[in-house]
């Protein structure tokens, strides 16, 4: 695959550079006219031939899109071509282009799209804008669009930017998971746990079902039963209750269950005191998970999604200026978004209406707490005769998370000092240093 691609991605290079300088010399006066070769790729199995019998783009569209590939392949390519049919050099403005902080090369720009595409034909030079609007496919799928520019600019004198996924995947044909950046406020999280390994409340587990079963039919709804026209295609969830008590967890099991990534957003860096800095930072966060059926896991979301207050002063209009468009971002994402909290109570109402599920995730009782004792601990630890799982998940009130750091701590005091046993008073001394951890009282 790599070097198919790879004969593939310099073919179309090929055809590229033979379609501009044709085009130049019937521009500079040195051919009467030329005729444009359809792109004939060595092979079918490539990425760059995959996006194509995907898309079924025309020739203009994969004009552009070549145009914004052309410098990730190969940085001299438009300085080489222009130089080519003007060996004096001299400025050409109507080819456009810009050059950028880094790249010393000559980077595309909607004019060097129209100007390749369209020459002074003005009717033709819209045409190849409408290709840029936001109305057309590239856009719409964030494959390619128009940088923006500034108040007062030629709109097309921006570069043609394609989305660096886009980039990534018919380079190198696949595409690494985002990393966390201020960019992209997010951690992709995983777990080598399964649903056995997790206890719920059997309402809380049936809950969670529904939404499995809405993560894997959700398209036959939409699509074969024609139901797109009639209902959004995304999902909204809330899931309350005390930390620990299993609903990163849960998120975690939903995405491995069904094939989805899961990324769970840092609402610290999300969140900003400067006036429309938050709403920045949430757009590029859902911009850059449109379209990829990721799971977004908002925790501790009431930093985010509280409730909204009256307006007071300045600061209460912008904060309620937040949600409205958190509010908007979310309804309109077409993947399944969670947001957990401790409490059910703290989430705006305007978002409580929204949710298709609402979620308690309560403290574990007695029964739950005894499967959790009786299925955390590792079976090389010996469990000491003198321990009831039954009497000790009755007496004590731990979250599963709680119980997890008991059965850690109690492990590596046996491994420690080579007891590899666990005794009632090594228990009940990790559950004690649990509870003043916690701040409660025995």
């Amino acid at each position: 695959m790599p070097t198919q691609n790879a004969q593939n991605l310099e073919q179309a290079l090929i055809w590229l550079r033979s379609f501009i300088s044709d085009w130049l010399n019937v521009y500079l006066g040195k051919a009467q006219d030329f005729e444009i070769e359809p792109l004939s790729l060595h092979n079918e199995n490539s990425t760059l031939a995959a996006f194509i019998n995907q898309h079924k783009p025309s020739y203009e569209e994969l004009t552009l899109l070549m145009l914004a590939l052309a410098p990730h392949l190969t940085p001299s390519f438009f300085s080489k071509l222009i130089a080519e049919h003007l060996p004096e050099g001299g400025d050409f403005p109507e080819f456009g282009g810009v050059k950028a902080t880094n790249h010393r090369g000559l980077l595309p720009t909607g004019e060097t799209a129209q100007f390749i595409l369209a020459g002074d034909d003005l009717e033709k030079r819209l045409d190849v804008q409408r290709l840029l609007g936001y109305e057309h496919w590239f856009a719409q799928k964030h494959i390619l669009w128009l940088e923006a520019v500034r108040e007062g600019e030629p709109l097309m004198s921006g570069r043609l930017l394609l989305d660096p996924e886009v980039v990534e995947q018919l380079t190198v044909g696949t595409v690494s998971k985002p990393r966390f950046s201020m960019d992209f406020p997010a951690e992709h999280i995983t777990t080598q746990m399964c649903w056995e390994d997790l206890v719920l409340h059997t309402n809380t587990f049936r809950q969670i079902r529904e939404i499995e079963n809405w993560i894997k039919h959700n398209g036959t709804l939409l699509h074969d039963w024609d139901m797109a026209k009639k209902i959004k295609p995304g999902y909204r969830a809330l899931f309350y209750g005390p930390p620990g008590t299993g609903k990163t967890l849960t998120a975690t099991l939903l995405g491995k269950q069904t094939g989805k990534d899961v990324f769970r957003i840092d609402l610290s860096r999300v969140v900003s005191k400067y006036i429309g800095e938050t709403e920045k930072n949430l757009s590029k966060l859902f911009d850059k998970a449109e379209h990829k059926n990721w799971i977004l896991f908002f925790d501790e979301a009431d930093a985010l999604f509280g409730k909204r207050t009256d307006i007071r002063d300045a600061h209460d209009k912008y904060a309620n200026q937040e949600v409205a468009y958190l509010l908007q971002r979310i309804e309109g994402y077409n993947g399944l978004v969670i947001l957990a909290s401790n409490q059910r109570g703290n989430i705006d109402d305007a978002f409580v209406r929204r949710f298709h599920a609402i979620i308690h995730f309560p403290m574990p009782s007695t029964e739950e707490r005894y499967e959790i004792w009786r299925k955390t601990f590792p079976p090389q630890l010996n469990i000491a005769a003198d321990i009831d799982w039954q009497q000790i998940a009755a007496r004590y009130e731990l979250t599963g998370a709680g119980i997890l750091n008991v059965t850690q701590f109690c492990a590596i005091e046996a491994l420690a000092d080579n007891s590899v046993c666990l005794d009632l008073k090594r228990l009940e001394a990790a559950i004690l240093r649990e509870y003043i951890k916690e701040g409660k009282v025995v």
